[in-house]
């Protein structure tokens, strides 16, 4: 797994809620684009419902994620955008409903959650983008 540590105490900071504070990794990086909550067919998912539109975005990082040969261990960083910062409860959970069985008791990613007027359509209320380190040599993607 190319990332490395995942740095989670440090005597000058408070402790997190479930995130790292910074993530080493060694290899090929890549960024991957926000995802919204768009199904395969181009249509709007869980309209006015946080928690299905974040699973849905999470759903479609996941696929890209994959097709680069990477899993949720990959990930180094999370950034949301959400509409409402307010919710961020929700967001927390759906992220740890699925991202706990693929990380156990490793911290999750880092992460940057920011409030925004407006995103891709007035349809959705979350987007997420990730870093991911790529596993294997870097000639392999």
């Amino acid at each position: 797994m190319p990332a490395e540590k995942r740095l989670t105490e440090l005597p000058e900071l408070a402790n997190t809620p479930g995130y790292a504070h910074a993530v080493t990794v060694t290899g090929k990086i890549a960024f991957v684009s926000g995802q919204v909550a768009i199904d395969a067919q181009g249509c709007a998912v869980g309209v006015d419902d946080l928690a299905a539109q974040t699973r849905q975005a999470l759903r479609n990082l996941h696929h890209v994620i994959r097709s680069l040969g990477a899993d949720w261990s990959d990930v180094v960083k999370f950034t949301w955008y959400v509409l409402d910062a307010s919710e961020v409860q929700t967001i927390r959970d759906v992220r740890d409903e699925i991202l706990r069985p693929a990380l156990g008791d490793v911290h999750n990613p880092a992460s940057t959650l920011v409030q925004v007027a407006a995103l891709f359509g007035p349809e959705f209320l979350v987007e997420v983008e990730a870093v991911v380190a790529i596993p294997g040599e870097p000639s392999d993607v």
